[in-house]
C-alpha cells in the first residue's frame, strides 16, 4: 500500500523556519520531520511513498537524491586521475520514493488529485508532512478493511484549532466542519486510509481536501475515525517544532516507534 504525504504547503506560521526550506524539511534531531513520518510508516512495512512537492520543492528532491551518499561509508579515490567512488556499507531504509511537484499553490485536494496516476486504482495511505503520531497503522489500516467505507482518518482530542468532527458510537463521521477556537472535541490528525473513490470527489487544483471532499464523504456516510488516544503533535510553530526537538534529545520522543539503526 502506497503512502502520500502532503509536502507542497508554504508553513507561513513558522515563517522563521519555511523561509529558507520547505516545511516538511525542518529539522527534528538532525532529520526532517519528513524523515520521522516515513520511518514511523516503515516501521509498519510500508515503504512505498508518494511525497506532493510544492514550495522550494527542489529541496525535498535533493535531499533524497543525496540520501544514499549521505548514509554510506565511502572511500573517494583520485589516485592515477581517476574519480573513483567505493561504498562499503550503506545503512539505508528499504524505501521506494517518488517525488511529485504538484505545483506552488495547489490546495491540498489539488495535490491529491494530481499524484492520482502514481497510486492507481488502489488503497492507500495519506497524511500531513508536518506531524508526528504513535497511532498503531498497522491497526488503523485493519480498522479501514473492516468499515469497508471510502476513507478514514484518524481522530484524537486535544486543545487545537483543527478540522472538527462529530463521530458517532460506532465511529462514523457524522458531519466534518471547520474548527472553532472553542473546541475541544475529536480533530482531524490526518493519518488516513482512503479508496481511490476518493479521488471522484476531487476537482482541480482549488479544491481543499478538508472542506468538500472530507464534508461529502462524511455526509454520505463514507468516512469513518479510527480514535487515537496516544501521542500526536503538528508543527505549526517554532514552539512547536522545539517542543518535538526536547522530546527527540530526552529520548522521550513518543512517534519513534521503531528500534534505532
Amino acid at each position: 500500500m502506497k503512502v502520500v504525504i502532503l509536502a507542497g504547503g508554504k508553513g507561513t506560521r513558522i515563517s522563521e523556519e519555511s523561509e529558507y526550506r520547505p516545511k516538511p524539511m525542518i529539522e527534528i534531531g538532525g532529520k526532517p520531520i519528513l524523515w520521522h513520518i516515513m520511518k514511523e510508516y516503515s516501521h509498519y512495512g510500508f515503504n512505498e511513498f508518494i511525497i506532493c512537492c510544492g514550495y522550494k520543492q527542489h529541496m525535498i528532491k535533493e535531499w533524497f537524491a543525496d540520501y544514499f551518499i549521505h548514509n554510506c561509508d565511502v572511500t573517494f579515490d583520485y589516485t592515477g586521475g581517476n574519480n573513483e567512488m567505493i561504498i562499503h556499507e550503506a545503512h539505508l531504509e528499504p524505501w521506494k520514493v517518488t517525488c511529485v511537484d504538484t505545483g506552488l499553490d495547489t490546495m491540498t485536494g489539488g495535490r491529491i488529485k494530481r499524484i492520482h496516476r502514481y497510486v492507481g486504482d488502489e488503497t492507500f495511505m495519506m497524511t500531513y508532512g508536518d506531524g508526528v503520531c504513535d497511532v498503531d497503522i498497522a491497526e488503523l489500516v485493519k480498522f479501514h478493511k473492516a468499515h469497508g467505507k471510502k476513507a478514514t482518518l484518524t481522530a484524537v482530542v486535544q486543545k487545537q484549532e483543527k478540522g472538527v468532527l462529530d463521530i458517532t458510537e460506532m465511529g462514523a463521521v457524522r458531519s466534518f466542519r471547520e474548527k472553532k477556537a472553542t473546541d475541544v472535541t475529536p480533530i482531524n490528525a490526518g493519518y488516513m486510509v482512503l479508496e481511490p473513490a476518493v479521488f471522484d470527489y476531487l476537482i482541480d487544483d482549488d479544491t481543499i481536501f478538508e472542506r468538500e471532499p472530507l464534508e461529502n464523504l462524511a455526509n454520505g456516510g463514507e468516512l469513518m475515525s479510527y480514535r487515537h488516544e496516544g501521542f500526536w503533535q503538528c508543527m505549526d510553530s517554532l514552539n512547536e517544532k522545539n517542543m518535538l526537538e526536547r522530546l527527540w534529545k530526552t529520548g522521550k520522543a513518543p512517534w519513534k516507534v521503531w528500534d534505532n539503526d
